[in-house]
């Protein structure tokens, strides 16, 4: 009886090593069909899976019902589990250098468990190589053991996309890997108890790693000349999101616009690449030059629109702004990584008095992590309304809701454009 046998007949478990936005409804999708060990570091986080809530905010208490797991942060539960996922993120530090540090500290926790016939699957986005040369290393180191000969490695990337309730674990094709035939084989049974969209077996680890990092750089590149188009046409005076819905009638056409690049994802997996090239001596231009374009973005916003402050006649210094949203994308709570923060930085160098709201956002979250202060909600008039993220809650509002909180000359600043050609008295811009 082999591994994947061993879980369907429950006479093992699978463990998954990080309960966030991706770890979660990993380990959930499999506890309706084998056992399942739930480890997270973070006890307050354990707790409230316990209670069948999603720390991320992400799924509802019903998506915690039916499920075989056992959430946790002992170390000493992870020992029942054979097949372990780990599902950690991969950030970038302040310098844009890969932080490897969760994942490597979640490597070495598997590593004090690890047993002789175990398997271990990274989802975590990295660099090629990364399992091989950095994590495969501390898995023997910890547990005394030999790779191959004694346990088995595979790579499959993640794929989920926050807040996206169509594209899910169960839905999007799973790319998988294995050190070998045989722990390639087994690593695409056991996802297939879940993926009904069925898998694709990449011929080794670096290329799963490569395919995952590419699939964000490709778009990173695509928005960064929709912006770079975007700064061109405001300079000729030309509504750029008319010019793509022209462009757009070509069957061929790619359809990406140009927008605030932030999260976890996209804003940063160019970096794991670009680093990797330079190992090889390659400085990665057309990577390197979209995530220069897209990281300026929020200062472009922000410096575009004092300039229609000044332009209006206003004190700056004595101005008040409104910036609708902080999260990273519509309809999620999650801040990491949000390039409105560049936005309100910005702002905040003219000396411009800046109130922050959003429907989704933790407030203690938004201080910790970027040292602003939300408000409950907007209060007073304000010269310029920048609505930053395309929450359902703010696409159900019209031109007379903003007029209520509009000063005299009031620009409004659509980053996403969502109210073009619905706007009529209010000074109106979008990228």
């Amino acid at each position: 009886m082999n591994l994947y046998e061993q879980l369907l007949a429950k006479q093992t478990k699978l463990s998954v090593i990080g309960l966030g936005y991706v770890g979660l409804p990993i380990a959930l999708e499999f506890a309706k069909k084998i056992q399942v060990i739930g480890f997270d570091i973070k006890k307050d986080r354990v707790e409230m899976m316990k209670n069948k809530l999603d720390p991320s905010e992400e799924l509802p208490s019903s998506a915690f019902e039916g499920c075989d797991i056992l959430f946790t942060a002992k170390l000493e539960d992870l020992k029942d589990a054979t097949f372990h996922i780990v599902a950690v993120p991969t950030p970038i530090d302040n310098h844009n250098l890969p932080d490897l540090r969760p994942l490597l500290a979640a490597t070495r926790t598997v590593g004090k468990v690890l047993k002789k016939g175990d398997y271990v699957v990274y989802e975590s986005t990295v660099y090629p190589g990364c399992t091989e040369e950095d994590c495969i290393p501390i898995l023997e180191e910890m547990s005394g053991l030999k790779f191959v000969k004694d346990f088995k490695v595979g790579f499959s990337p993640e794929r989920i996309n926050p807040g996206d309730k169509d594209h899910t674990i169960t839905t999007i094709t799973k790319v998988v890997s294995g050190c070998d035939d045989e722990s390639l084989q087994i690593v695409a049974n056991v996802y297939e108890l879940v993926v009904t969209a069925g898998v694709h077996k990449a011929s080794c680890i670096k290329v799963a790693e490569s395919a995952k990092i590419i699939e964000n750089t490709q778009r990173d590149v695509n928005i960064a000349l929709m912006n770079e188009l975007s700064i061109i046409f405001n300079r000729m005076g030309i509504n750029t999101l008319e010019v793509l819905e022209a462009a757009g009638t070509k069957w061929n056409f790619l359809k990406f616009y140009p927008g605030l690049v932030g999260g976890h994802c996209i804003g940063v997996d160019p970096y794991y690449l670009t680093y990797k090239a330079k190992e090889f001596r390659y400085h990665a231009q057309i990577i390197n030059s979209g995530r220069f374009v897209n990281d300026s973005m929020g200062f472009y916003v922000a410096k575009q629109t004092v300039k229609k402050i000044i332009a209006a006649g206003k004190n700056v210094l004595s101005s008040r702004v409104l910036v609708m949203g902080v999260t990273f994308k519509e309809n999620v709570s999650d801040i990491r990584n949000s390039r409105v923060a560049d936005v309100i930085s910005e702002f905040k160098t003219y000396g411009v008095s800046v109130d922050i709201v959003d429907p989704h956002a933790n407030a203690g979250e938004v201080k910790h992590e970027y040292g602003f202060d939300m408000v409950e909600n907007p209060s007073g008039k304000y010269d310029a309304i920048i609505v930053a993220v395309s929450h359902d809650a703010y696409t159900k509002m019209n031109e007379d809701y903003f007029k209520t909180i509009a000063a005299d000359k009031c620009i409004l600043v659509d980053i996403k454009g969502m109210y073009r050609s619905k706007i009529k008295d209010l000074t109106y811009w979008s990228l």
